[in-house]
């Protein structure tokens, strides 16, 4: 009697990792390790296919070598950043520049992660899980706001700003490194800050609610905040919105 295969069985997507190194044995060797540990690798040799391998893919994360030649994973980074689709990527920096200079200059590239070379392939593997984890958590908390009662919000708002208004005469500490910010993601924290909620400023911005729910994590990310009236908190404190 032939078996029957069970259709009640969730088939769980496997993370898409884009590999994208210059260095044929190192880039085969982590590819393989990758798939071993369950993730779905696809590879490039340089940021240009990189970039190219993206744009196709749409992958869960992206971990790049710095230095390589045509498009060097800073020129990557910038393009992953200003894409409308890829914006909110996750991007993994793998590395032999190992200083604190370099990680710092990294960081306010706006890369999620930052692993010089020689690396233990386990805590690679670690991290990845990590930020593609991290990307899950703040993308449904995104989307738990969507829905958020805008009056309340809008409430919240002027609260805030009236708090930081009477404060005006003795400021706080203002932060002396803020993050930077791609246009778009300038674009979604003012909408955010006037109290529109997700499906609102996908209408204004013209794009899906899953692309403002990408950016509105990353705002999260590049704040340190995890809801959208400390991300507004912040963004009065430091005049990031009007």
């Amino acid at each position: 009697m032939p078996e029957t295969t069970p259709t009640n069985i969730e088939v769980t997507q496997q993370p898409r990792v884009l590999l994208v190194d210059d260095e044929p044995g190192l880039r085969t060797a982590v590819e393989t390790y990758l798939k071993d540990e369950g993730f779905d690798v696809s590879t490039a040799i340089d940021g240009e296919e990189g970039w190219e391998k993206a744009k196709q893919i749409n992958p869960d994360v992206v971990i790049s070598d710095v230095m390589m030649p045509r498009c060097d994973g800073y020129g990557l980074l910038k393009r992953l950043r200003e894409d409308e689709r890829l914006g909110g990527t996750p991007v993994i920096f793998l590395t032999a520049k190992g200083m604190t200079i370099d990680r710092t200059q990294g960081y306010q590239a706006g890369v999620d992660d930052y692993i010089p070379k020689p690396f233990d392939p386990d805590e690679l593997v670690a991290r990845v899980r990590n930020v593609v984890k991290r990307q899950e958590r703040l993308l449904a908390e995104a989307a738990r706001f969507a829905d958020t009662d805008v009056g309340q919000m809008a409430r919240q708002i002027t609260e805030i700003k009236s708090m930081l208004t009477q404060g005006e005469s003795n400021p706080s500490n203002k932060n002396d490194l803020l993050p930077n910010f791609t246009p778009r993601e300038a674009s979604v924290l003012q909408l955010v800050a006037e109290g529109l909620m997700n499906k609102e400023i996908a209408r204004q911005l013209e794009t899906s609610i899953r692309n403002v729910e990408k950016y509105v994590s990353r705002l999260f990310i590049k704040t340190g905040t995890s809801s959208r009236t400390e991300l507004v908190r912040y963004a009065l404190e430091n005049h990031l919105v009007t």
